[in-house]
C-alpha cells in the first residue's frame, strides 16, 4: 500500500541530524555479556555503549510518554503479551496480517518505534498456516555511544548475606551463589550521533511531531533508568544538537554535520575526571543553526 499524496505531506519532510553527549559516572553504561559483563569496550580500550541500548532507553522514555511502543521488555511491559508475536496477533486481525501492505500500515501507524526504527516481523509457521516475514525500514538511525577518553573498568567482588539456597554439605557455610562480582566505569564521557530520513519516514508514515517525542526522548534518555548497575544520579545527559535541515535531501552531509561537533579531554589531560576537564566545540554551519539541550550550561565553544 502505497502513502497517498495527502499522507506524504503529513510525514517528516526535512531532515534532521542529532548528537547526544553523556556522562557516566560510578555506573555500568552498558554490560558486555561475552566479558562477565564488564563495561563495553573496543579494541583501543574506549568505552562503548551499543546503539541497541541506547534504543531500550528511548523505547522506554517513549512508554513512559504515552506514546504505544512495540519491542517492550519483559520487566518493563505496559500490555498482557510475553512476547513479540502474541502482540502482533492480538493488536492486528488476521485479515491484516494476511495482507503485507495493510500489514506494514497498520504497524506503523499502532507503534511508534516501528514507524520510528523499523522492524523485521518474522515468526515460523503454526499448523497448515504461512510463516510471516515482513521487514520494515525506518526513518531513525542512531549510532553506539564511544567514550572520548580511554577507560579503565572498576570491578568489585561483592558477597550476599544468605544463601539463595541450603549448603547440603555443610549448612553453616555459604555456597557460592553468594559471590559475585560487579563492575563500573569510575567516569566517561560518551558521545553518539543519529540522524532522520525524510524519504523513509514517507515510507512509514513518521510525522514531524513523532521526531519531536524522539528529541524529547533523547534529552531524558536515563530518566526513570535506575538499576543495581546504574545507580540514581550516575548517568547523566549533558547535551543534545538538534540539526533541522530546510531542505529533504539536507543541506549538509550527515558526516559533515556530525564532524562540526568536537568533543575532546582539554590539552594536558590524559585521564579527565569530570566534564570540566573536556573541550566541546561546536563549527558554524552556514545555513544550518543546532537546537541545543544544555540542561547544566556546559561550556559550549563556538568556531
Amino acid at each position: 500500500m502505497e502513502t497517498s499524496k495527502n499522507e506524504e505531506e503529513k510525514t517528516l519532510q526535512n531532515k534532521i541530524d542529532f548528537a547526544v553527549i553523556f556522562s557516566v559516572n560510578g555506573a555500568n553504561p552498558n554490560g558486555d555479556p561475552l566479558n562477565g559483563n564488564r563495561p563495553r569496550t573496543n579494541y583501543d580500550g574506549f568505552g562503548e555503549v551499543s546503539d541497541v541500548c541506547i534504543k531500550r532507553k528511548i523505547r522506554n522514555r517513549l512508554m513512559e510518554d504515552g506514546h504505544s511502543v512495540f519491542v517492550q521488555s519483559d520487566e518493563n511491559r505496559k500490555d498482557e503479551y510475553r512476547s513479540l508475536r502474541s502482540r502482533v496477533e492480538g493488536e492486528l486481525t488476521k485479515e491484516v496480517r494476511e495482507d503485507v501492505n495493510r500489514f506494514k500500515k497498520e504497524a506503523c501507524n499502532k507503534w511508534l518505534d516501528v514507524r520510528a526504527f523499523g522492524q523485521v516481523f518474522a515468526y515460523s509457521a503454526e499448523k497448515n498456516e504461512e510463516g510471516v516475514s515482513i521487514g520494515i525500514r525506518g526513518p531513525v538511525s542512531i549510532h553506539s555511544a564511544f567514550s572520548k577518553s580511554r577507560l579503565e573498568a572498576s570491578s568489585l567482588q561483592i558477597t550476599k548475606s544468605v544463601n539463595n539456597e541450603d549448603n547440603k554439605k555443610d549448612i553453616n557455610k555459604k555456597t557460592s551463589d553468594t559471590m559475585g562480582m560487579k563492575h563500573r566505569v569510575d567516569h566517561g564521557l560518551y558521545v553518539t550521533y543519529g540522524a532522520i530520513n525524510p524519504q523513509l519516514a514517507s515510507k512509514t508514515w513518521f510525522k514531524p511531531e513523532d521526531a519531536n517525542a524522539i528529541k524529547n526522548a533523547l534529552e531524558h534518555l536515563f530518566d526513570n533508568d535506575v538499576s543495581s548497575a546504574r545507580p540514581e544520579g550516575s548517568m547523566e545527559v549533558v547535551a543534545v544538537f538538534w540539526w533541522q535541515h530546510n531542505v529533504k535531501h539536507g543541506q549538509y552531509s550527515s558526516a559533515v554535520v556530525h564532524r562540526s561537533l568536537s568533543v575532546d579531554p582539554k590539552d594536558g589531560i590524559t585521564d579527565p575526571k569530570k566534564i570540566e576537564n573536556y573541550s566541546i566545540k561546536l563549527k558554524s554551519l552556514a545555513g544550518l543553526e543546532p537546537g541545543i539541550f544544555n540542561p547544566n550550561s556546559v561550556v559550549i565553544q563556538r568556531i
